[in-house]
């Protein structure tokens, strides 16, 4: 992360001494991404495409992470990482760059650490992973503790520690990857304990789009599927009647429209919304969608309205695909304040459009770096 991104709290205003640690806890796989840019067009069979740029970070759950720290968010990760050069790098990057807490993650002997290369071209990516699912930790007998990359967490009674993910800790909010006929028990743990808990959907690859397919979305605050996603499951043919329909299911329902940008339905109220997406030249769209849900997590922690979440949602996105990489493109405070300087000294800007995010003055400093701003492109293996 830039060492010179300013330093914004976005709930300094609303801590308070008996608060959790912990803003946002999520969990998942880590992925080591290797990502191509540059590429004129798909790769060709039986030839030898040649990319004009190149880098790697932490992906897969990391992108979101990523996005969280960057905004300000305490956030803890629990993950496996393999023991070898990838994992090692991972580890190092997020909390070492990015000073997201590890503490219940662990290191796996003898397992490697997943991987996806990603192609980006013509304003999409083409993937491919390749990687085996991580054994559980085992608990240590009569220590209460299990072993860690860091060394062993847990307590010291003498019983056998209860193994995560049955024991997040308190949090704020918490981000949950939904998935037809999965239900993970910390989910309903994480809710009952206070945290909000921030539904994310992946395609159904079953077939069925059945809502009560999905057990954990009676304990989220918020599910943010995409357009597709929502009309499917909800049976309907316009995102909007989709969002509306999920918000009889969940509190807040938020349907992401693409290019059309973003609709929101609050069920307990009936307040809807609406925000324009951005226009921007995309690079690389990878991870988009997490720090979309990453910015409208800060937004809903921060008790912004309804519009403002969305608007800041959308902003991060857009920001995110004018650089490559899922984790690497995640914008900070830094890239906000840059972006809204030079939008505003831009000629033929629309003030009412300008208005939408006049929110962003009472966040950002007076200064900011000049526009564009580029991140040092991580790699593995140099030497200081």
């Amino acid at each position: 992360m830039s060492t010179d991104t300013p330093g914004i709290d976005p709930l300094e205003a609303l801590r308070a001494p008996r608060d959790p640690a912990c803003d946002v806890f999520l969990t998942g796989p880590v992925f080591l991404d290797i990502i191509f840019t540059g590429l004129d067009s798909a790769p060709v069979r039986g030839t030898e495409s040649w990319a004009r740029g190149m880098g790697s970070s932490p992906g897969g759950v990391a992108n979101m992470a990523t996005a969280l720290a960057r905004l300000g968010l305490r956030t803890a990760l629990a993950a496996a990482f393999g023991d070898d050069h990838y994992g090692e790098y991972c580890w190092d990057a997020l909390e070492q760059g990015e000073g997201i807490d590890l503490s219940m993650s662990h290191t796996v002997p003898g397992w490697h650490s997943p991987v996806t290369v990603s192609m980006a071209y013509e304003g999409e990516r083409t993937m491919v992973s390749h990687g085996h699912e991580a054994p559980a930790p085992a608990p240590v007998a009569g220590t209460g503790s299990r072993t860690g990359a860091t060394g062993t967490t847990g307590t010291s009674t003498g019983a056998t520690a209860p193994v995560f993910p049955q024991c997040p800790p308190r949090a704020r909010a918490a981000v949950a990857s939904l998935a037809p006929g999965r239900s993970e028990p910390w989910v309903a743990t994480a809710a009952r304990d206070g945290a909000l808990v921030f539904g994310d959907v992946g395609w159904d690859e079953t077939g069925r789009w059945d809502l009560d397919a999905l057990p954990d979305l009676a304990h989220c605050e918020a599910f943010l599927p995409n357009a597709e996603e929502a009309m499917r499951y909800t049976r309907t043919d316009c995102p909007r009647a989709a969002a509306h329909a999920l918000a009889e299911r969940v509190p807040l329902a938020v349907v992401t429209l693409g290019a059309e940008g973003a609709y929101a339905v609050d069920g307990r109220t009936g307040t809807a919304a609406a925000v324009p997406a951005i226009e921007v030249e995309a690079l690389d769209p990878t991870g988009a969608g997490d720090v979309f849900v990453a910015g409208f997590v800060t937004g809903t922690l921060a008790d912004w309205p309804l519009a403002d979440r969305l608007a800041f949602a959308g902003l991060t996105a857009a920001l995110s695909v004018q650089e490559f990489g899922g984790s690497l493109s995640a914008p900070g405070w830094a890239e906000i304040a840059a972006w809204w300087q030079l939008i505003r000294t831009c000629d033929r800007q629309d003030p009412a459009a300008l208005e939408r995010y006049a929110f962003l003055d009472d966040l950002l400093p007076t200064t900011a770096r000049a526009w564009p701003l580029r991140r040092a492109v991580p790699t593995i293996g140099f030497r200081q």
